[in-house]
């Protein structure tokens, strides 16, 4: 039962296909974060830069072939157990490649990926799932449009959705 459940969870999920483009350096995610925001902060640590009014803040580490994307969301404080549990949920199945994460006491939007094979569209789409966790932290804690089925996230939005057409004007 739990092998079926797995198998039809992957089988669900379709990776999307980038252009295959050449390694990527530190220097050319600061080129393509400063086409995308002039005026990101070129930083020792990394680049900060704006997106939607919320600041984002790239780490790398060309020697270990790492890079970081990272948003912060809320005090760790302010985070109740029901928040916590729903942050984990979404980790599952909204969250789609960014994660929610806890460090240094805050909760934080987090797109971690190996550097030298990550591609400018899997940076955007890293950056736009981040900004979105941030966006959506007490409401539908999403990356994006997409829920990873097999999860809880769907019936929560399902409920989501009923009471709003339950709102709504009879026709």
């Amino acid at each position: 039962m739990f092998r079926a459940a797995i198998l039809s969870i992957v089988i669900c999920f379709a990776a999307p296909v980038f252009a295959q483009e050449g390694a990527m350096t530190a220097q050319r995610i600061a080129e393509i974060v400063l086409d995308i925001d002039p005026d990101a902060q070129l930083t020792p640590g990394g680049i900060e830069l704006t997106l939607e009014d919320i600041p984002v803040l790239i780490v790398m580490a060309p020697g270990a072939d790492r890079m970081r994307a990272m948003v912060p969301i809320a005090s760790v404080e302010d985070v109740s157990a029901e928040e916590m549990s729903r942050m984990m949920q979404a980790n599952f199945d909204t969250a789609l490649d960014a994660r929610y994460a806890v460090a240094q006491g805050r909760v934080w939007g987090v797109f971690i990926h190996p550097l030298s094979p990550l591609e400018r569209e899997q940076l955007l789409s890293g950056l736009v799932q981040t900004v979105n966790l941030a966006r959506t932290y007490g409401t539908l804690y999403s990356g994006g449009a997409n829920v990873f089925n097999g999860g809880d996230s769907a019936e929560i939005f399902q409920d989501l959705f009923e009471d709003l057409l339950g709102r709504g004007q009879d026709i």
